[in-house]
């Protein structure tokens, strides 16, 4: 998928936004997600769909979530008590049908035994009109800790129509897109000219969220064909790019152009978080803002590179100009955050509706990430009115909203830096 040049609704070129991904950002983003603070996220993965009959959670191995046990989750990362660890709810109903793939989805719930200090008790709860996604995930009694990193996000042999009917209610219902765009049910068809029509007919705000949409779509099937299950065999499998995969998805010719524009929303997307952070930046250099495990060695540690992945991004010049996204009045403004706000809560209830855990965990947290970051983008003027040594009211993050901001956009780094190692194969294999 040869994607180079310009991209539309901003004055910036894949060039460069590669060399200050791949050899600035990627390597200090990975390294702030390794972090005891980014690595634990909750997650309630026992909600049932809202929207349809729930299609048996096959048990795929590869699929499943292992949430951490209660002792071994950093102390100081628990508030509040409504954390009970429920051992019945991890017994896995007979698993005939899904025998061959149940390995893949299984969350893996071991967390590391340093007893830490209790994250602190961040009471501080965020303004509830605020909450781009479905608070219950954070209060729930259902809700466990994650550790991301013994989850990593690959394929897992979920796919077939059950996930297309999530990604097309994502696309359908929530998208505010006109009716007459037709959408196949399978997302690998080319579409019939949908850009044509996409951009008369959409006022920019309309399309960015589409466009949103489409980059996180874009960049969670580059991770699937990235990190594909190449081999499974003596016991031990073998996870690696796949460039078939890759190219079913994404180039030019098999994909009749909607490859490019595919890979363009993933930059866009990109942009779109970037520019949150950057915006964002001031609320964390605040002295008092502390990402607290307990160990405060290792907390100092994480605030700087924070700080450092800051630094960066306040470097980059081509930045997204949101100005031209969330133009006019104030009060469309606030229709507008309202109705993006509202969209996002339903996305993350169809992520309930995900038939393999580890796919619904990382659908969640990359939901959040991005509502995350569109609250950020509308709530410019409460963070510079910021107070320098106190929390306000005006404007806060949930330690919740924090983990997905910054893993979300770590995703989509990921990505970027993924598609680099995709066109040196393809430039091999031709």
């Amino acid at each position: 998928a040869a994607l180079t040049g310009v991209l539309d609704d901003c004055f910036c070129d894949v060039e460069s936004i590669d060399v200050f991904n791949n050899f600035k950002l990627y390597p200090r983003i990975k390294k702030l997600t390794e972090k005891d603070y980014f690595r634990y996220y909750r997650v309630n993965l026992k909600r049932p769909c809202p929207f349809w009959p729930d299609d048996g959670h096959c048990a795929i191995k590869d699929c499943h979530v292992e949430p951490c046990p209660e002792s071994k989750i950093p102390v100081g990362i628990k508030s509040g008590n409504y954390n009970k660890y429920s051992q019945a709810a991890n017994t896995v109903s007979d698993m005939t049908e899904c025998e061959q793939a149940k390995e893949l989805g299984a969350i893996n719930s071991t967390l590391s035994n340093q007893s830490k200090q209790a994250f602190a008790d961040w009471a501080r709860h965020d303004d509830a009109q605020d909450n781009f996604c479905e608070l219950d995930d954070e209060t729930s009694p259902d809700s466990e800790y994650v550790d991301l990193l013994l989850n990593p996000e690959r394929f897992t042999g979920y796919k077939g129509p059950s996930a297309w009917r999530v990604w097309n209610s994502i696309y359908e219902e929530n998208c505010f897109k006109p009716r007459s765009v037709y959408r196949p049910l399978n997302p690998l068809a080319p579409s019939r000219g949908e850009s044509g029509k996409i951009n008369n007919r959409l006022c920019l705000e309309k399309r960015v969220f589409y466009r949103l949409i489409s980059g996180l779509h874009t960049s969670i099937n580059i991770h699937l064909c990235a990190e594909y299950l190449l081999d499974e065999g003596w016991g031990r499998s073998v996870w690696g790019p796949n460039v078939q995969e890759f190219r079913q998805r994404f180039d030019t010719a098999e994909t009749k152009g909607e490859g490019t524009r595919r890979l363009k929303n993933l930059y866009f997307l990109y942009l779109i978080e970037l520019r949150a952070l950057y915006k964002v930046a001031p609320y964390f250099e605040r002295a008092f803002i502390n990402l607290y495990t307990g160990n405060s060695q290792e907390d100092g540690a994480t605030k700087d590179l924070l700080l450092q992945v800051f630094n960066e991004i306040r470097a980059f010049p081509m930045h997204f100009d949101e100005k031209s996204m969330f133009a006019g009045h104030k009060i469309e403004a606030k229709t507008l955050k309202e109705e993006f706000r509202l969209h996002f809560k339903n996305i993350s209830r169809i992520m309930d509706c995900v038939g393999c855990s580890k796919c619904r965990l990382w659908g969640k947290l990359q939901t959040q990430g991005l509502g995350t970051a569109l609250k950020i983008l509308f709530s410019e003027r409460e963070i510079q009115n910021l107070p320098e040594h106190s929390p306000s009211k005006g404007f806060q993050l949930t330690r919740q909203e924090i983990v997905a901001l910054l893993n979300g956009f770590s995703r989509l780094s990921t990505s970027i830096h993924q598609l680099h190692h995709f066109r040196l194969l393809l430039k091999d294999n031709r």
